[in-house]
């Protein structure tokens, strides 16, 4: 008999009910990924076979990807609890400890935002998940006394969306390490009719397209598009979410058919009109678009990136040809040549 329970000590955002409901309940439901999906079958089909605890796993990459949900999974596909947490909720070695010896045999702790666990609780980590033991201090001062505590096998799954931040050695004490990526269009459009599905909405092909074409590669991103184009079907059509209903829905909520929003929008016209295209550092184009600098790191430029519309160059941050295009700027003379645009040229000559 399987035994499967969630202990969340702080609500992560991926916890909120409405996310929550929307996740997949078997690995093989789980779309994208291909082959994080396949090492992980194969790892947890190998752990179940001799009857142990799966090898510790890290999962790295943007936000949104699917790294909560990968956690539960394995929970859910070895049959164990799973206790979750984040880096920055844990403060002292009493936080980890107190997770740490409730875990049964081959329970999962899953512990978001890895990277920015404390240094402390990072070393008081190395023996847990090597010999499966704490070392627990029952005094403070100089006469201060650790005793050594077993605790069971378990698997300890980190997520991080700043993997060079994680130090070698916590690298390398998971068995699985898997980078997860940007979703493409197909793989976004399953997700939103599975999810349309779910929320018992009314969608077409077209319309579970659009919203695909516009999240970012980013399943998170297209069921938020999904629940705001669900609610303008509802009161402004006719309750189906058609193509031109999407189209018109995320109009409204500033999102174009690359997928940038209002804020993607901002960096990009700034660095241009502002700063004529860059380079301009990270920290003054935080002031400048009044958007905190890690979030800016974090969050928009790495799709703004590999969308093509920016560029990380060692002087700063610049805009590509392809953003001048995009908002309909005339491009610089040997800034590259890239494609036509079909966008209308409003530089005034």
């Amino acid at each position: 008999m399987t035994r499967t329970e969630v202990t969340t000590p702080e609500a992560l955002p991926e916890e909120r009910t409405a996310e929550a409901s929307l996740r997949p309940d078997r690995l093989s439901e789980f779309v994208g990924q291909s082959n994080v999906k396949e090492s992980l079958a194969i790892a947890i089909e190998a752990a179940r076979q001799r009857d142990e605890p799966l090898d510790h796993a890290l999962f790295f990459g943007p936000p949104g990807l699917g790294k909560t949900t990968l956690a539960m999974l394995i929970a859910r596909e070895m049959g164990v609890n799973i206790r979750t947490s984040s880096g920055p909720v844990l403060e002292k070695a009493g936080d980890l400890v107190g997770m740490l010896t409730t875990l049964q045999h081959g329970d999962v702790l899953f512990i978001d935002e890895i990277h920015r666990l404390r240094p402390q609780l990072e070393e008081f980590l190395y023996p847990a998940m090597e010999d499966y033991r704490v070392d627990v201090r029952i005094a403070e001062g100089p006469n201060a006394q650790t005793i050594p505590m077993t605790i069971e096998p378990f698997t300890l799954v980190g997520a991080s969306t700043r993997y060079g931040m994680l130090t070698p050695p916590m690298r390398a004490r998971f068995g699985l390490v898997e980078r997860l990526g940007y979703y493409p269009a197909e793989d976004l459009r399953q997700i939103v009719l599975r999810s349309a599905s779910v929320l018992e909405v009314s969608i077409d092909d077209d319309g579970a397209e659009e919203i695909a074409k516009r999240s970012r590669g980013t399943p998170r991103v297209a069921n938020r598009l999904l629940r705001r184009v669900r609610d303008y079907a509802q009161v402004r059509a006719d309750g189906v979410v058609t193509r031109e209903v999407a189209n018109a829905a995320l109009s409204r909520l500033n999102v174009d058919e690359y997928g940038l929003d209002d804020m993607d929008a901002r960096i990009l016209r700034t660095i241009i009109e502002k700063y004529d295209g860059g380079p301009t550092g990270l920290s003054t184009l935080s002031v400048a678009v009044g958007e905190d600098a890690e979030t800016i790191e974090a969050v928009y430029e790495p799709f703004l990136i590999q969308q093509g519309f920016l560029e990380r160059t060692p002087r700063g941050r610049m805009a590509t040809a392809s953003a001048y295009r995009h908002f309909g700027f005339r491009v610089p003379q040997g800034l590259g040549d890239g494609q036509p645009s079909f966008f209308e040229d409003r530089s005034g000559g």
